[in-house]
C-alpha cells in the first residue's frame, strides 16, 4: 500500500483516478472542494437533522439529584463481611464448632465445609461515628465519617459469574446492560470529548466475566464502558498515523461528519446508526482529552504520595484512584475500577490473602475519598465500595480451624458494602446481619434495593429510566419493586 505523501509537487501533479481520489480525499484538501460539490446535499441533511437519542450529551435528570458522577470501586471476589466490617463476638466463642448442617445448603461444596471459624484480625471503633474497621484498613479507619456503611445488603447467587452478572446488571443471566451503562444512557455525559462511562480494569489481567461487566447489553454501544489503560495510551489507536496541519484535520472531521449524516438521513430505520456515528467522532475528539485525563505528571508529589503511586504494593490501584478523580473533574458521568483476578476470593489462607488484598486497595481508596473531599467534590459524587457477594462463617475445609491459614466459602445471604459523598449520610450504619455474620436479618437490602438508591441520588427514577424491548419495558430493577434505602440518604 502507498503511503500519504508529505506534499504534492505543484510542477508535477500525479495521475488521479478516481478511485485515487476518493482513496486520499479523507485525509487531504480535496475535502474542501468536496464539501462544496456536496453543499446542497450536506444543507438539507443539516436542516432536518434532529437530535439522536443514542447519543453521550447530557440530559435533564427526573428529579433534583445530589449526585452527579459515581466512582464505582468494584472489590471482585466477595470481600469477607465479619473480617472487616462486621465483628462477631460469637465466631470468637464458638471457634471450632460444628455448623454444617444448618447452613448444608447454602455451601459451594459441601463436602470441602469446616467449622466455624473466628475473625484473624483485630477491630476497633473509629471515628465520632464509632464505625467498626479491621486493623487491615488503617487508612479507611480514618475516613469512616465520611461513609455509609450497609451491613445488610444480600445477593441471589453464591457463583461469582452470576452473582458478578447480577450486581453489574441486576440480572443473573449475560447480556443485560450494565449499571454504568444505564447511568450513561439516563445521563449522558458532561464532556464531549470524554465518554460517559469509563472503565479502569487492572493492567494484569481482567476480571471474572471479562468485559461483559460493563457492557451496555441490548442498549446501543455508545453506553458500554470505555476502556483506559492506567499507563501508556490511554486508549489503544486513539493516535493516528502520521501528522497533519490542524487546518486539513478540521476539515476532514467536517467532511465526514456531514457524509454521515447525509448517509443516517438515508436510512431512518437503522435506529443504532447515530450511536456508532457518535462513537466514531466520541473517538476522534478523545484524542487530545483522554490523554491529558491520565497525564498524572501535573500532580504534585505529594498527592502522588497519598494514593501510594511511588509505593509496589499500591502504585497500581492508587494510579486508577487518581485518575478516576481527574476524569470525574473532567465531567465522565461514570468511573468503574476492578481489580485483578480474584483477590478478595479468599478460601484459603485469608490471614494473608485478605491483608495483601487490604494493602493494594486501602491507601489509594482512603485518598480517593480525601482527595475528592477537599478539593469540594465529594458532595456531587457518589463512591461505591463493595464485591459480588460476602463470605460464610465456617472455615473452608473441614479440620482446617487455624484462622491465619484457612478460608472461607462464598455466601450470598450478607455482604457489607459502603456508598460515600453525593447525599449520603456521613458516619452511619445501616442494618445488621445474625451472631455469626451468616445473613442479614435486620434493614435487608437487595441488589436491586441499592440500584434503584444509586439512581435515585443521581436524579433517576428506577421505574422511568426503561428501553422498550419485544412489547417490555426493560429496565436496570427488572420487574421487582425495589425500595430506595432512604436511610442512607442525607
Amino acid at each position: 500500500m502507498n503511503s500519504r505523501p508529505a506534499s504534492i509537487d505543484p510542477a508535477s501533479p500525479p495521475t488521479l483516478t478516481r478511485r485515487n481520489l476518493f482513496r486520499q480525499v479523507g485525509t487531504g484538501l480535496y475535502a474542501a472542494a468536496l464539501m462544496q460539490l456536496l453543499g446542497t446535499d450536506i444543507s438539507a441533511s443539516e436542516s432536518s437533522d434532529r437530535r439522536d437519542v443514542f447519543d453521550t450529551k447530557p440530559r435533564a435528570p427526573s428529579h433534583p439529584p445530589t449526585a452527579k458522577s459515581v466512582v464505582h470501586l468494584f472489590m471482585n471476589g466477595g470481600p469477607s463481611q465479619m473480617d472487616l466490617f462486621d465483628p462477631k463476638i460469637e465466631l470468637t466463642k464458638r471457634h471450632g464448632e460444628d455448623y454444617f448442617k444448618e447452613i448444608a445448603g447454602e455451601v459451594e461444596f459441601p463436602e470441602a465445609a469446616g467449622a466455624l471459624m473466628k475473625c484473624p484480625f483485630k477491630f476497633a471503633q473509629h471515628g465520632e461515628s464509632g464505625m467498626w474497621v479491621a486493623d487491615v484498613m488503617p487508612h479507611f479507619a480514618a475516613q469512616v465519617d465520611k461513609v455509609a456503611m450497609i451491613r445488610s445488603m444480600y445477593s441471589t447467587n453464591l457463583t461469582h459469574e452470576p452473582a458478578l452478572y447480577k450486581i453489574h446488571s441486576g440480572s443473573e443471566f449475560i447480556g443485560r446492560p450494565s449499571l454504568g451503562a444505564w447511568v450513561s444512557y439516563g445521563l449522558g455525559s458532561e464532556n464531549e470529548n470524554l465518554p460517559a462511562y469509563v472503565v479502569l480494569d487492572d493492567p494484569l489481567g481482567l476480571p471474572v466475566n471479562g468485559i461483559d461487566n460493563w457492557t451496555s447489553g441490548y442498549l446501543p454501544p455508545v453506553y458500554q464502558g470505555t476502556r483506559f489503560r492506567a499507563t501508556g495510551s490511554p486508549v489503544l489507536n486513539l493516535k493516528p498515523g502520521f501528522d497533519e496541519p490542524e487546518t486539513v484535520t478540521h476539515l476532514e472531521r467536517n467532511l465526514i461528519a456531514k457524509l454521515d449524516r447525509i448517509h443516517q438521513r438515508s436510512r431512518p430505520g437503522h435506529s443504532q446508526l447515530g450511536a456508532r456515528i457518535s462513537t466514531y467522532e466520541l473517538a476522534a475528539r478523545m484524542q487530545i482529552e483522554a490523554s491529558d485525563a491520565l497525564d498524572l505528571t501535573q500532580e504534585t508529589a505529594a498527592t502522588l504520595a497519598m494514593y501510594g503511586i511511588n509505593e509496589p504494593a499500591t502504585e497500581s490501584y492508587g494510579r486508577r484512584c487518581l485518575i478516576a478523580r481527574r476524569l470525574i473533574e473532567r465531567g465522565v458521568r461514570f468511573v468503574q475500577l476492578f481489580i485483578n483476578s480474584q483477590i478478595w476470593d479468599n478460601h484459603s489462607n485469608i490471614g494473608t490473602s485478605l491483608r495483601d488484598a487490604c494493602q493494594r486497595t486501602d491507601k489509594p481508596v482512603a485518598a480517593l475519598l480525601q482527595d475528592l473531599a477537599q478539593r469540594g467534590l465529594l458532595d456531587e459524587t457518589l463512591v461505591l465500595w463493595g464485591g459480588e457477594m460476602g463470605r460464610l462463617p465456617i472455615a473452608q475445609l473441614p479440620g482446617d480451624k487455624d484462622p491465619a491459614t484457612a478460608g472461607r466459602d462464598h455466601n450470598k445471604n450478607a455482604i457489607c458494602t459502603w456508598m460515600a459523598g453525593g447525599g449520603v449520610k456521613r458516619g452511619f450504619t445501616l442494618g445488621r446481619t445474625d451472631e455469626l455474620g451468616f445473613a442479614a436479618v435486620e434493614d435487608r437490602v437487595s441488589v436491586e434495593d441499592w440500584h434503584a438508591t444509586i439512581l435515585h441520588l443521581l436524579g433517576l427514577h428506577h421505574e422511568e429510566l426503561f428501553v422498550e424491548r419485544n412489547g417490555l419495558k426493560e429496565r436496570l430493577t427488572g420487574v421487582t419493586k425495589p425500595r430506595i434505602v432512604r436511610e442512607v440518604i442525607a
